[in-house]
C-alpha cells in the first residue's frame, strides 16, 4: 500500500510543467491552484524522499512539511526551519537555482544545523 505521504511522479511532474513556463519567466504568472498544486506535490515528493522530523520546510501560503532524519521535534517552534516563498522553492526543487546560492542570496531563510536540503536537490527536472 502507497504511503498517504508519497506523490505520484506522474502527477507531481505535470503539476511542475504546468508552472514551468511561469519559472522561466516565459508566461504571466499561473493561477493559484496551479501553483498550490506544484509546491504541494513537490513538498509532499520532498517528505518521501528524506523522512522524518527534523526539518520544518515552510512554502506560505501553501503548504509546510517535516522532514530529515535525526531528533524528533514535538513542541514549539522546530530547531531547524527553512522557509522561502513558492517560486524559489520550485525553483529549487526543478534544479533552476542551487541550495547555496539561493541561502547566499537571502532567498532562503534557514536556520539551525540540519537546515540543508542540497543533497535532496533538484525533487524534478523538466
Amino acid at each position: 500500500m502507497a504511503s498517504s505521504r508519497s506523490v505520484d511522479p506522474g502527477q507531481l511532474r505535470a503539476a511542475v510543467l504546468a508552472i514551468s513556463p511561469w519559472l522561466q519567466g516565459d508566461a504571466p504568472d499561473p493561477a493559484r491552484a496551479e501553483l498550490a498544486a506544484a509546491v504541494r506535490l513537490s513538498l509532499r515528493a520532498l517528505a518521501a524522499d528524506a523522512p522524518g522530523r527534523t526539518v520544518e520546510v515552510r512554502v506560505p501560503p501553501f503548504a509546510a512539511v517535516q522532514c530529515v532524519e535525526g531528533p524528533r521535534h514535538t513542541r514549539g517552534n522546530p530547531p531547524n526551519v527553512i522557509e522561502t516563498d513558492p517560486r524559489t522553492w520550485l525553483e529549487l526543487a526543478t534544479g533552476r537555482l542551487d541550495w547555496t546560492t539561493a541561502v547566499a542570496g537571502g532567498r532562503v531563510s534557514a536556520s539551525g544545523s540540519r537546515a540543508d536540503l542540497s543533497q535532496w536537490l533538484p525533487l524534478v527536472r523538466v
